[in-house]
């Protein structure tokens, strides 16, 4: 995906998130981020937003708390989320083909745009749960999402970043994401960890959908039963168990 679609994308998630926390209770629990209430989860965006643009420009620094982070009181949150964004855009186009740190070893400064507007596109989607709004995701951007996902999960350093992903390993068991439209996912776990590739075929589980609804089942903010599940219902169950982002 190109920078300026993926910029415009962390642009309109931002906002959208702005506007579905906007006049909320600070305190309101997010029950798809059970130990943050609203004011931490606003706060997580912001800072992460900022502490990904300062990698870009500066280079790497401790991954911060969000715990700690301070969105400032809750009239002040659209502005200082919007600024955040800018920043980041900001540092990635200055940035261009320059490789910056990552977790995984330097990428091109666009890895942190892409990271951090799929993960807006998420935490909007933790936002309209907590307050009711309405949450919508272009198909061009789920699809992204997903298969930025699937990157994260297949590199050989995640397990070492997230532990619980060891779980994932396995002896050829497949599972697939059948959009409604378009070309699907097939996932292959190995002992070495897990494959993916862009194709339609027979697997031993398929969850099938609308392209947003099956990254929102991925990420585990809305429940399997949200898509069709054909197949391997326990596979399926095994997986969504141990990718807890």
């Amino acid at each position: 995906m190109e920078n300026a679609r993926l910029a415009e994308g962390l642009r309109e998630h931002t906002a959208r998130f702005a506007k579905a926390v906007a006049g909320a209770d600070p305190d309101a629990p997010v029950p798809t981020c059970p130990e943050w209430p609203l004011r931490v989860l606003v706060g997580h965006i912001g800072q992460a937003h900022r502490w990904a643009a300062s990698i870009v420009a500066s280079g790497p620094t401790p991954v911060p708390d969000p715990l700690a982070a301070d969105p400032g009181a809750p009239g002040e949150w659209s502005g200082w989320l919007h600024e955040g964004a800018a920043n980041l855009a900001g540092a990635v186009a200055s940035a261009g083909d320059r490789p910056v740190w990552t977790f995984f070893g330097p990428r091109p400064a666009t890895f942190w745009l892409r990271r951090m507007a799929h993960d807006t596109t998420v935490h909007h989607a933790d936002a309209a749960l907590a307050t009711g709004a309405a949450f919508e995701v272009a198909p061009d951007l789920a699809a992204d999402a997903i298969s930025e996902w699937l990157e994260v999960l297949s590199d050989p350093v995640t397990p070492s970043i997230k532990p619980g992903f060891d779980q994932l390993r396995g002896t050829g068991q497949t599972l697939q994401l059948r959009p409604d439209t378009g070309t699907g996912w097939l996932i292959t776990r190995v002992p070495e960890g897990v494959r993916w590739a862009r194709a339609t075929a027979t697997a031993d589980v398929t969850l099938t959908g609308p392209v947003d609804d099956l990254l929102l089942v991925l990420t585990r903010r809305l429940p399997a039963g949200q898509v069709t599940v054909t197949g391997d219902r326990g596979l399926a169950d095994h997986w969504l168990a141990h990718t807890a982002a």
